[in-house]
């Protein structure tokens, strides 16, 4: 499904967010205060971009907060994130606030946004991830093409309820871990709908990997 979002902040973590968003088949829209990184997001062509301080109604208007599905505040200062989260929040209530932090296990932001990111930590696959708020969530840039993800098994999909013995991954796949996050995964361990699993994928072998789990 196509989400209309919008991204406060065009600098690295910003732009990089908006490009996959915009490959993954987002409508995309940054609001950037800075002219020469406006200048930027507009050369690439991968989303609508606005001159203005998000944490302005007038500004957040513009860039059609109502009609918006979520907006991700991902500047280099946490309170500016908030504030824009918390300003947009007030346009639209129905929208999905996400807010970029400095530090991994920064506390209190809970209260007041749907999701935080350390993409400091993480890379912008994460951020995309959690604007989308999906059942596949990449956790983490590694080194080459591999995919680190965390996938949410799928009722009536081909390997729902299987044990892991039972299902035929293709090679370049490996699940990682129990449904609690606490154990490896073993041969005998099932994977039971609704759950998530960590998993290893190659590029190459991950729509086959996605119709086994997510049908």
């Amino acid at each position: 499904m196509s989400l209309d979002i919008i991204i406060a902040g065009g600098g690295r973590v910003g732009f990089e967010t908006a490009a996959l968003l915009d490959t993954r088949g987002h409508d995309v829209t940054v609001v950037e205060s800075d002219g020469d990184r406006c200048d930027a997001v507009a050369d690439e062509y991968v989303a609508t971009i606005i001159r203005g301080d998000a944490s302005n109604p007038d500004v957040l208007r513009q860039a059609d907060v109502a009609g918006s599905d979520v907006i991700a505040g991902l500047t280099g200062l946490p309170g500016l994130n908030l504030a824009i989260c918390m300003e947009a929040a007030e346009l639209n209530p129905e929208l999905r606030t996400v807010a970029r932090i400095a530090e991994r296990n920064q506390e209190g932001y809970e209260r007041f946004v749907d999701e935080t990111v350390f993409p400091e930590g993480a890379g912008a696959r994460v951020a995309a991830n959690e604007i989308q708020g999906s059942d596949v969530r990449t956790l983490a840039d590694v080194t080459g093409t591999l995919d680190i993800m965390e996938v949410r098994v799928k009722e009536g999909a081909p390997a729902a309820g299987k044990a892991l013995r039972e299902v035929r991954f293709p090679a370049g796949t490996l699940v990682i871990s129990d449904d609690d996050g606490e154990r490896v995964a073993r041969p005998e361990t099932t994977l039971a709908p609704g759950k998530r699993y960590v998993i290893a994928v190659e590029p190459d072998v991950a729509d086959e990997v996605m119709n086994l789990l997510r049908g």
